[in-house]
């Protein structure tokens, strides 16, 4: 379901080549991350097929986390033709996230 990356390489390529794509970052330390990771990633799966998932373990990948100022776990990214769009940190609910994507989602893909 997720492809995990571990270098700025890998994540600028990808903000270039893929379309759309959600970037859920995490720590192994987080539990809330555990249990909000696949809820986030089934509800991708049903309602946004086109949107590539991504997941970075912050532990492993610090370069990522200070170029893209992630301060705190979980954040999520939405990215739209190279350009993010949505970012949620900390607390946010599943129908917040899928009300924040659905507009610009639709309006790419439909």
């Amino acid at each position: 379901m997720y492809t995990t990356i571990h270098t700025l390489h890998e994540y600028n390529e990808l903000v270039v080549t893929e379309p759309a794509m959600l970037i859920y970052f995490s720590t192994d330390e987080c539990n809330v991350c555990k249990v909000l990771k696949p809820k986030v990633g089934e509800m991708l799966t049903e309602s946004f097929p086109k949107i590539k998932l991504i997941y970075i373990n912050l532990n492993q990948s610090p370069e990522i986390a200070a170029q893209n100022r992630i301060f705190t776990v979980p954040t999520i990214q939405v990215i739209f033709d190279g350009r993010e769009y949505i970012r949620k940190s900390r607390n946010f609910g599943m129908d917040e996230l899928r009300n924040a994507i659905d507009r610009p989602y639709q309006m790419m893909f439909s």
